[in-house]
Protein backbone atom coordinates (compact mmCIF):
# COMPACT_ATOMS: atom_id res chain seq x y z
CA UNK A 1 0.00 0.00 0.00
CA UNK A 2 1.38 3.76 -0.49
CA UNK A 3 1.67 6.01 1.55
CA UNK A 4 0.77 9.44 0.58
CA UNK A 5 1.96 12.15 2.33
CA UNK A 6 0.29 16.21 2.01
CA UNK A 7 2.45 19.30 2.62
CA UNK A 8 0.40 21.82 2.45
CA UNK A 9 1.82 25.85 2.46
CA UNK A 10 1.61 29.06 0.57
CA UNK A 11 4.96 28.43 -1.36
CA UNK A 12 4.75 32.43 -1.58
CA UNK A 13 8.86 33.82 -2.91
CA UNK A 14 9.67 30.03 -2.92
CA UNK A 15 12.81 29.66 -0.58
CA UNK A 16 15.30 26.67 0.70
CA UNK A 17 12.28 26.38 3.54
CA UNK A 18 9.90 25.55 1.49
CA UNK A 19 12.74 23.18 -0.33
CA UNK A 20 13.64 21.69 2.87
CA UNK A 21 10.22 20.44 3.74
CA UNK A 22 8.89 19.13 0.66
CA UNK A 23 12.62 16.88 0.47
CA UNK A 24 11.97 15.49 4.18
CA UNK A 25 8.10 14.93 3.42
CA UNK A 26 9.13 12.71 0.10
CA UNK A 27 11.57 10.75 2.09
CA UNK A 28 8.47 10.10 4.12
CA UNK A 29 5.82 8.72 1.55
CA UNK A 30 5.36 7.26 -1.43
CA UNK A 31 3.36 9.81 -2.94
CA UNK A 32 3.65 13.27 -2.35
CA UNK A 33 1.00 16.06 -3.07
CA UNK A 34 1.51 19.81 -2.42
CA UNK A 35 -1.10 21.77 -1.05
CA UNK A 36 -0.77 25.37 -3.06
CA UNK A 37 -3.15 27.69 -0.13
CA UNK A 38 -5.17 29.85 -2.17
CA UNK A 39 -4.66 33.20 -2.70
CA UNK A 40 -7.99 34.68 -0.54
CA UNK A 41 -6.81 31.99 1.90
CA UNK A 42 -4.21 33.23 2.74
CA UNK A 43 -5.52 36.91 2.99
CA UNK A 44 -7.86 35.19 5.57
CA UNK A 45 -5.19 33.99 7.54
CA UNK A 46 -2.37 36.24 7.47
CA UNK A 47 -3.39 39.45 6.04
CA UNK A 48 -1.45 39.52 3.30
CA UNK A 49 -2.10 39.26 -0.73
CA UNK A 50 0.47 36.71 -2.04
CA UNK A 51 3.43 38.03 -4.16
CA UNK A 52 3.10 35.30 -6.72
CA UNK A 53 -0.61 34.58 -7.79
CA UNK A 54 -1.87 31.00 -6.81
CA UNK A 55 -1.97 29.83 -10.68
CA UNK A 56 1.96 30.81 -10.71
CA UNK A 57 2.11 29.02 -7.58
CA UNK A 58 0.81 25.40 -8.35
CA UNK A 59 3.17 25.25 -11.73
CA UNK A 60 6.44 26.57 -9.41
CA UNK A 61 5.81 23.81 -7.04
CA UNK A 62 4.56 21.23 -9.72
CA UNK A 63 7.57 21.56 -11.84
CA UNK A 64 9.76 19.99 -8.52
CA UNK A 65 10.87 16.49 -9.05
CA UNK A 66 9.88 15.38 -5.75
CA UNK A 67 6.31 16.30 -6.14
CA UNK A 68 3.92 14.44 -7.19
CA UNK A 69 0.83 16.44 -7.73
CA UNK A 70 0.05 19.60 -6.57
CA UNK A 71 -3.75 20.70 -4.92
CA UNK A 72 -5.25 24.22 -5.03
CA UNK A 73 -6.39 24.28 -1.11
CA UNK A 74 -9.17 26.79 -1.53
CA UNK A 75 -11.06 26.31 1.67
CA UNK A 76 -9.58 26.29 5.49
CA UNK A 77 -10.16 22.90 6.36
CA UNK A 78 -7.20 20.11 6.02
CA UNK A 79 -10.45 17.52 6.05
CA UNK A 80 -11.63 19.36 3.34
CA UNK A 81 -7.86 18.78 1.45
CA UNK A 82 -7.71 15.29 3.00
CA UNK A 83 -11.44 14.34 1.29
CA UNK A 84 -10.01 15.54 -2.03
CA UNK A 85 -6.51 14.18 -2.14
CA UNK A 86 -6.86 11.02 0.60
CA UNK A 87 -3.21 11.57 2.10
CA UNK A 88 -2.46 9.00 4.76
CA UNK A 89 0.52 12.14 6.44
CA UNK A 90 0.31 15.86 6.57
CA UNK A 91 3.28 17.84 7.19
CA UNK A 92 3.61 21.15 8.85
CA UNK A 93 6.77 22.80 10.49
CA UNK A 94 7.06 22.56 13.96
CA UNK A 95 5.83 25.73 15.18
CA UNK A 96 2.48 23.97 14.69
CA UNK A 97 3.80 21.82 17.59
CA UNK A 98 1.83 22.37 20.81
CA UNK A 99 -0.11 24.91 19.51
CA UNK A 100 -3.74 25.43 19.31
CA UNK A 101 -3.90 25.10 15.87
CA UNK A 102 -1.78 22.02 15.94
CA UNK A 103 -3.22 20.49 18.61
CA UNK A 104 -7.06 20.59 16.59
CA UNK A 105 -4.97 19.45 13.40
CA UNK A 106 -3.89 16.27 15.33
CA UNK A 107 -7.49 15.95 16.81
CA UNK A 108 -8.83 16.07 13.34
CA UNK A 109 -6.50 13.88 11.36
CA UNK A 110 -6.57 11.81 14.22
CA UNK A 111 -10.36 11.30 13.34
CA UNK A 112 -9.63 10.19 9.50
CA UNK A 113 -6.84 8.11 9.99
CA UNK A 114 -4.03 10.36 9.13
CA UNK A 115 -0.91 11.29 10.76
CA UNK A 116 0.42 14.52 11.99
CA UNK A 117 4.27 14.77 11.16
CA UNK A 118 6.25 17.80 12.09
CA UNK A 119 9.08 19.36 10.52
CA UNK A 120 12.00 21.81 11.83
CA UNK A 121 10.77 25.06 11.25
CA UNK A 122 13.41 27.28 8.76
CA UNK A 123 13.56 30.03 11.12
CA UNK A 124 17.01 31.80 8.97
CA UNK A 125 14.37 31.90 5.91
CA UNK A 126 10.97 33.03 5.69
CA UNK A 127 8.59 34.28 3.29
CA UNK A 128 7.34 36.73 5.91
CA UNK A 129 11.53 38.17 6.30
CA UNK A 130 11.36 38.40 2.48
CA UNK A 131 8.44 40.47 1.72
CA UNK A 132 9.91 42.56 4.43
CA UNK A 133 13.32 43.15 2.42
CA UNK A 134 11.19 43.51 -0.71
CA UNK A 135 9.42 46.47 0.87
CA UNK A 136 12.09 48.05 2.75
CA UNK A 137 13.80 47.61 -1.12
CA UNK A 138 10.97 49.43 -2.52
CA UNK A 139 11.04 51.87 -0.05
CA UNK A 140 11.09 55.52 -1.80
CA UNK A 141 14.95 56.99 -1.79
CA UNK A 142 15.21 59.26 1.08
CA UNK A 143 12.48 57.42 3.15
CA UNK A 144 13.34 56.11 6.74
CA UNK A 145 13.97 52.33 6.68
CA UNK A 146 12.95 50.57 9.47
CA UNK A 147 15.19 47.66 10.61
CA UNK A 148 14.44 44.17 12.20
Amino acid sequence: MSVIGYAPGVYDLFHIGHLNVLRQAREMCDVLVAGVVGDEMVFAAKGVQPFVPLRERLEIVAALDIVDRVHAELTPSKIDAWREVGFDRIFKGDDWRGTAKGDALELQMAGVGAEVVYFPYTVHTSSTQLRRAIKAAAAPVGAVRAVS
